[in-house]
């Protein structure tokens, strides 16, 4: 050790004297006594790098495990090589589809070379998972390579794999970044872990007409996450993803060629139709249970930036072509007062708890209404933290059902003292169907996450560093609070647009770049900033006043 450098270790709180050209792998083998953890990663200047990162200058360093966002994430996209490998080891004139995150996991599909679905039995199953045993025992080393792209082209060209290819084909970068894993080469659009032994807990079961890849539980370290069944949310995907075949768009590749060739007006109309249609749809299903003297309350819920709002008014135009008139209560008015409301682990006011809702107030509202008796709605004031009553009344004619949107329509709990025959209940959220390649998904949390940075900006005056920061808490609210319940819903709406990524990349690059580097966010901006590089602008001059997008870019001729 000659001290060349120093390095600073959050961890350790210490400068660390360190020879230029060490990776990280091995500095921490050097100081692992003084870690109470085993990193799988590491923030290196607020970047998330892998931990066969070369250090050559001084460097603030932060070696992250599982219970960090960027470690799950290395470590989950480590299991989809080890799952590609094995199966190609398995099946060897197959191909690895992955398709989604559902049921706790991540859906996988095995395509033949033409592309026509194999459904693998129970045995194929337990060999490829067996496989991936194999694999993390040999401790096989995850090496990340770059080259001229046009070299990796060709790489990818002999390994198969198409899908790469055609992205390739789109980009503009001189040189591209691909994994090696054994004898198995692949991409990803973030780092993996230093080497397959890494990665001990993993579960792989049959499900449906493919497999689900389930990660460790963070709730219960050295176990798998257990597979829940969601049928429903299952539909909606499997529905959206057979209109992506039909209009040709199943990947970022499909998407920027579109763009190249100018198909993206007619890739907008048909999407926005898709959604008007879905709206016809719910609303006559609907409609048919009113007339049967039931549905008389419409509940509508979804995570954050789902679009719950535009959805809400869309579905009541629908609504009125049934000639159903509805009327809507806001659940934000029965806020218990303030000093009422529950806190959360850290002492705030949790208004995202169900019970910081008047649930026996609500109830008893909804139950005279639909009686048909004229009831005072309260008003939730919030500079003073109390309820107050302004003489607003309501009542339901022959003709109106209660439209309520918020996060708990899912919930049994929150009206549980309506009949259930009388309920309609939908589940919105953005289901993104479209995949970067065969191997690397777009997360739905992603979507929503830009949605979100783009409309608080525009909207609340919130920069994308404080819309960075607070999303972990809104995402442990939905886990808490929308998720479980998803399965309770009469039908689910998939708000996402097939191009509605390439549209938000001109309003969402400049706001991250803006996120300072010295700050924690920076490695979430980043990892943002460089997945949104896969994609080609769209201008949204072809996007209608009354898209569901519009809500989040502005433009909207509906009224927030």
């Amino acid at each position: 050790m000659t001290g060349q450098l120093n390095i600073y270790c959050k961890n350790t709180e210490e400068y660390i004297p360190v020879d230029g050209g060490e990776t990280l792998l091995e500095i921490y083998e050097r100081i692992k006594d003084k870690i109470a953890l085993k990193p799988i990663c590491a923030h290196v200047n607020n970047k998330t790098e892998d931990l066969h990162f070369p250090v050559y200058k001084p460097n603030m360093v932060e070696f992250l495990d599982l219970n960090s966002p960027s470690g799950m994430r290395v470590y989950v996209r480590s299991l989809c090589m080890v799952l590609y490998k094995a199966v190609l080891d398995v099946c060897p004139a197959m191909k690895l589809r992955m398709r989604h995150s559902i049921s706790n996991g991540y859906y996988a599909q095995i395509v033949d070379n033409e592309g026509k679905e194999f459904i693998p039995s129970e045995a194929v199953v337990t060999q490829i998972k067996q496989q991936m045993h194999n694999i993390v025992d040999a401790d096989i080393p995850f090496l990340r390579r770059q080259k001229l792209t046009r070299d990796v082209r060709e790489i990818f060209v002999q390994a198969g794999l198409d899908d790469k290819v055609e992205l390739l084909d789109t980009s503009d970068e001189i040189y591209s970044v691909y994994y090696t894993l054994g004898d198995t080469t692949d991409s990803y659009y973030g780092n993996l872990a230093p080497s397959s032994g890494s990665l001990q807990v993993f579960d792989l079961v049959k499900y449906h007409n493919g497999m689900l890849l389930l990660g460790p539980d963070p709730k219960q370290p050295g176990k798998a996450k257990r597979c829940i069944m969601q049928d429903k949310m299952l539909m909606a995907f499997d529905d959206y993803l057979q209109f992506n075949e039909v209009v040709g768009i199943t990947n970022v590749a499909d998407l920027n060629r579109a763009v190249v060739d100018g198909n993206t007006s007619m890739l907008i109309n048909v999407a926005e139709a898709l959604h008007d249609a879905k709206f016809a749809h719910i609303a006559d299903e609907i409609a048919t249970r009113y007339k049967q003297g039931n549905a008389r309350i419409v509940l509508i819920a979804g995570p954050s930036s789902s679009g719950k709002t535009t959805s809400s008014r869309r579905l009541a135009i629908q609504l009125m072509i049934n000639r159903i008139i509805p009327k809507v209560i806001s659940l934000d008015n029965y806020f218990v007062d303030r000093e009422a409301t529950p806190v959360d682990e850290n002492g705030e006011y949790d208004y995202e708890s169900l019970y910081a809702l008047d649930l026996e107030l609500f109830n008893n509202d909804l139950r005279r209404l639909i009686a048909g008796e004229e009831v005072e709605m309260p008003t939730y004031d919030f500079a003073s933290g109390r309820r107050v009553f302004k003489g607003d009344k309501m009542r339901l004619g022959p003709n109106n059902v209660l439209l309520i949107e918020g996060i708990h329509g899912l919930n049994p709990e929150l009206t549980a003292q309506i009949p259930e025959e009388q309920k309609f209940r939908l589940y919105v959220s953005a289901l993104t169907t479209l995949t970067i390649d065969d191997h690397n998904w777009v997360p739905t949390t992603d979507n929503r996450l830009l949605r979100r940075i783009i409309r608080d900006h525009k909207y609340r005056g919130t920069d994308a560093l404080k819309t960075i920061a607070r999303w972990p808490s809104v995402r442990r609210g939905e886990e808490k609070w929308i998720f479980p319940f998803q399965e309770n819903a009469d039908a689910t709406f998939n708000s996402s647009l097939l191009f509605e990524l390439g549209v938000m990349k001109d309003y969402a690059v400049p706001l991250l770049r803006k996120v300072p580097r010295n700050t924690p966010e920076f490695a979430e901006a980043v990892r943002l900033l460089t997945f949104l590089g896969y994609f080609l602008p769209i201008s949204e001059s072809q996007i209608p006043s009354t898209s569901l997008l519009r809500e989040f870019l502005g433009g909207s001729s509906f009224h927030y």
